[in-house]
């Protein structure tokens, strides 16, 4: 019988706090433990690079394909940073060195996947967009991201599928600039748009 699809789940081990204080890879790690235990996870890694993130995505349990994949770390409009290096849709590019990687990722997924980022406001603003875009046409598949700054509420969780064009505002989430130039990003809160609690492992319907 074959095996069902993994959940696959990395976040950015590097955010430790100074003089041994806990940072939020501490609490990313503590996360990744918890939804192993409610069966949310197959496997999850923490990484130092974008490099040794995709190679693991890319290569672990070759013989299952993949469903979903969240991404734990640290975002800005149409970024993902680890160790506050980022991925944007330029890595899409197979002049990118990380295009490899993600084009064999691409290979294991199955149709009706789901990449979820649950980072700071990476589908905000033009940027954003544009990034949910370009990702979602080359994956063919699904792609979920934020418009708030995340924490314990996360607030402008939206979603789009290859083909769409998002209908949530440009504007969602800004507290300074504007869509084209954003500055800075607003704080989740329980009553704003699309908001879930960090605890909650699906993405409602309709978001």
């Amino acid at each position: 019988m074959r095996s069902a699809p993994l959940r696959l789940m990395l976040f950015d081990r590097t955010c430790t706090g100074k003089r041994l204080r806990p940072g939020l890879s501490h609490a990313w790690w503590a996360g990744s433990h918890l939804y192993r235990g409610l069966s949310r996870f197959d496997a999850t890694l923490g990484v130092t690079c974008w490099e040794d993130g995709l190679e693991w995505l890319a290569t672990t349990h070759p013989d299952r394909p993949i469903a979903e994949i969240q991404y734990w770390g640290h975002g800005h409009w149409g970024e993902l940073f680890v160790d506050r290096k980022g991925l944007t849709a330029d890595a899409l590019l197979p002049t990118h060195p990380l295009h490899r990687k993600l084009a064999a990722i691409r290979e294991r997924m199955v149709p009706d996947h789901l990449w979820w980022f649950r980072t700071c406001e990476a589908f905000g603003a033009v940027r954003g967009q544009e990034f949910a875009r370009r990702f979602t046409d080359f994956f063919g598949g699904r792609a979920a991201g934020h418009t708030y700054i995340i924490g314990v509420w996360q607030s402008g969780l939206h979603s789009l599928r290859a083909g769409e064009v998002p209908t949530w505002s440009t504007e969602e989430g800004l507290s300074r600039g504007t869509a084209d130039s954003p500055i800075e990003a607003l704080w989740s809160r329980r009553r704003e748009p699309n908001t879930i609690h960090f605890l909650n492992g699906k993405i409602p319907e309709g978001y």
